[in-house]
């Protein structure tokens, strides 16, 4: 079998793309991995050396069904993203060919991440994600935040191999963070540790609904800058992707000179869909803030592991779980 295997039906959304590189082996310890995002629900099969050989999609909600609600209340039937979730999870049964099932989510969670509350998925309030998960696949289970998930797949096969201090950003639906420190991932008290969205870096910043006026994800994620230009982020001008690039660099250099890392690594569909642009304003107001002799020369990149990092990330997230060490990053 190749690197990928087509999943067809018609839930299934996206054209899968091919990768370089070999072929499974029975010897391969597989994980299932599982993307929890404010827009699309994604699944993949990857191997114990970060590999990623089959993945497939589809919408985080039915069409027509509002995300940006939050006194949303949890539907029925296929309009329920658990449900969704489930459909495309059937198509990669049998289950018993995965080692682990890892999960990377939007939080904030629970501590040990029992419950989930997505903030950009309404519909998922203190949801027993993992717990759901495990009855489902009858799998070692565990979840954890997207963009923490998204730092372990840099570390392990991304732009921050062999870097001990780092931190991973992404940038999309929602704006949230990842932090190594010393090999290790930033846990803080209840597991959310990096919510860099939650920063404010505008003044007096506009509004959006249940975020932070002036916050991070208020002012860069897909949705904000939908709401405050009256168009998608695609159709985003030449100073609304300089904006976001600046305001993404400000929060993360100040993370810089707080936590003493001179590596940024932005993921997620806005920050690389804008591309040059926006990780030039994103360098310049990162030069312009780590000025402190251990933090001048920090840098902020695109993710080394592009759109395959949520997934690779998820099953670092399951491998770890059972033990298994991911990269040089010490366990947890």
């Amino acid at each position: 079998m190749g690197r990928f295997k087509e999943l067809a039906g018609p839930s299934v959304t996206g054209r899968l793309v091919p990768a370089a590189g070999g072929l499974l082996s029975r010897f391969m310890e597989l994980a299932l991995a599982i993307d929890v995002g404010g827009t699309k629900l994604a699944v993949g099969v990857v191997d114990d050396e970060g590999r990623l050989h089959e993945r497939a999609s589809t919408p985080t909600q039915a069409s027509g069904q509002r995300t940006d609600d939050p006194f949303a209340t949890a539907s029925t039937g296929a309009d329920e993203p658990f449900d969704r979730l489930t459909e495309l999870l059937l198509r990669f049964a049998p289950f018993e060919r995965f080692t682990a099932c890892g999960v990377g989510c939007a939080g904030p969670m629970t501590a040990g991440a029992e419950l989930v509350s997505p903030i950009n998925i309404p519909t998922m309030r203190s949801f027993p994600l993992a717990e759901r998960l495990h009855r489902l696949t009858g799998l070692p289970c565990r979840v954890d935040n997207d963009a923490k998930a998204l730092a372990l797949a840099e570390g392990w096969v991304g732009a921050a191999v062999g870097v001990p201090n780092y931190l991973a950003m992404v940038v999309s639906t929602g704006v949230g963070g990842g932090i190594v420190l010393n090999r290790r991932l930033l846990e803080g008290g209840s597991g959310n540790a990096g919510h860099i969205g939650h920063m404010v870096v505008a003044e007096p910043g506009r509004d959006m609904p249940s975020q932070v006026r002036g916050s991070l994800e208020a002012e860069v994620s897909g949705p904000a800058i939908a709401a405050h230009s009256g168009h998608p982020a695609t159709e985003a001008t030449t100073a609304a992707v300089a904006e976001a690039g600046t305001y993404v660099g400000r929060a993360a250099g100040s993370v810089a000179n707080l936590l003493d890392l001179k590596l940024i690594l932005v993921a997620g569909s806005v920050a690389l869909g804008f591309g040059e642009p926006f990780f030039a304003a994103a360098q310049a107001e990162v030069d312009r803030i780590c000025r402190l002799d251990f933090s001048r020369g920090a840098r902020i990149e695109p993710a080394g592991c592009g759109d395959e990092g949520p997934l690779i990330g998820a099953a670092a997230v399951g491998f770890r779980s059972i033990g298994r060490t991911i990269g040089d990053l010490e366990n947890p």
